[in-house]
């Protein structure tokens, strides 16, 4: 196997480092994962089927597979009725990630932790009882020969720290991203106290994931950013926003949307976003740039061929599309062919063809409504 260079030293070198997409509503799509508990068994029932989406986000351009073991720690897992093979199927999944990362030229692997969940519940759980199974879940990784581990979906930042304290028991490069938006986390903590305080926890990279869109992670990203210049400190930046828009969502994210999750489909980023959004995530300053819920291949492909100058290489699915629809000129209906310019694509103004459809939604949200951890 060729040696491959780390994610630091990558990072360090100014490269753009493209993550995967979102494993857990990709996997319910095509029916290997149920919506609502959206824990990861398939990757013991199902191996075939986790395997070869890890493989589509390799061959979209993504530079980082992460193992799917999203909802591990949570109690999605002991009402699925699968805790008793919580130990397997982190080692599962650990093993697929691996198994596909190896078959890229560039490609590594990540272990990925989730929160558990206790931190919000007054007296569930313990800080050495919730970081205990961090760290069992860690050697699981460090085990299977993880490149870096990515702990990720975080609204407390005070079990984000805990995270942080385990991962770096390791020795890997430790990746953080809080799932919250410019209102910060569930306790009030706003963004710019979070990455300062995760900084100086010792996350290498930090940035933000899943629950909201685009735009909404972006603005959550710069205030970030200001908090730790303004610090004086330096950190690598990571976003992996939803591949939905919810610019109506409460601070809870999309789960505050009616349609959330069976029918979210009109809210889908078109490839056309997602190279959009790739190119204000760069001019950011953000060199890690992936997706999360709803992001599937192809968009994952759009923002690798969007960065494909400055990381000096296509995916190697761009074999099979065009940038900005050239190949359309061939379409036999001229209407269809004229379309074949990137001026079209980037001035059109998708309609979801829903009739009596509204714009936005009333979203409902008990973010701040729930009891508090005191």
């Amino acid at each position: 196997m060729p040696f491959k260079q780390g994610i630091l030293e990558r990072l360090n070198d100014g490269e753009v480092i493209i993550g995967d997409g979102g494993m857990t509503h990709a996997l319910e799509k095509r029916c290997y994962v149920k919506a609502g508990v959206w824990t990861p068994e398939c990757v013991v029932e199902h191996p075939e089927a986790v395997r070869q989406l890890h493989r589509e986000f390799l061959r979209a351009g993504a530079d980082v597979i992460q193992a799917f073991t999203f909802a591990m720690q949570d109690k999605p897992l002991v009402s699925a009725g699968y805790s008793y093979k919580w130990d397997e199927i982190s080692h599962a999944g650990s093993i697929l990630a691996k198994e596909v990362s190896d078959e890229g030229e560039f490609a590594l692997s990540s272990g990925s932790l989730c929160e558990t969940g206790s931190l919000f519940i007054k007296g569930l759980a313990s800080k050495e009882e919730i970081k205990q199974r961090f760290r069992d879940q860690v050697k699981i990784f460090v085990d299977t020969g993880m490149d870096l581990l990515i702990a990720e979906y975080i609204s407390h930042v005070q079990e984000a720290e805990w995270m942080v304290e385990v991962m770096k028991e390791s020795g890997k490069p430790v990746a953080v991203t809080m799932a919250i938006s410019r209102e910060g986390d569930r306790h009030g903590v706003l963004p710019g106290e979070c990455a300062v305080r995760l900084v100086r926890a010792g996350a290498d990279i930090i940035g933000v994931n899943c629950r909201f869109d685009p735009e909404r992670s972006l603005d959550t990203i710069a205030l970030m950013q200001e908090a730790i210049q303004r610090e004086g400190l330096k950190t690598h930046w990571m976003v992996q926003p939803l591949g939905y828009w919810c610019p109506d969502a409460g601070p809870s994210g999309f789960t505050s949307i009616p349609e959330c999750t069976l029918a979210l489909e009109p809210r889908v980023l078109t490839r056309i976003e997602a190279h959009k959004f790739a190119r204000k995530a760069y001019n950011m300053g953000v060199r890690y740039i992936g997706g999360c819920c709803g992001f599937e291949p192809y968009h994952i492909r759009a923002l690798a061929k969007e960065l494909s100058k400055e990381r000096g290489r296509l995916p190697p699915g761009s074999d099979k599309s065009c940038l900005w629809g050239e190949a359309l000129v061939h379409h036999a209906e001229a209407q269809v062919a004229r379309r074949a310019t990137r001026e079209y694509w980037e001035k059109l103004v998708p309609a979801t063809g829903r009739p009596f459809s509204p714009a936005f939604a009333v979203h409902e949200d008990t973010w701040k409504t729930e009891k508090k951890h005191e």
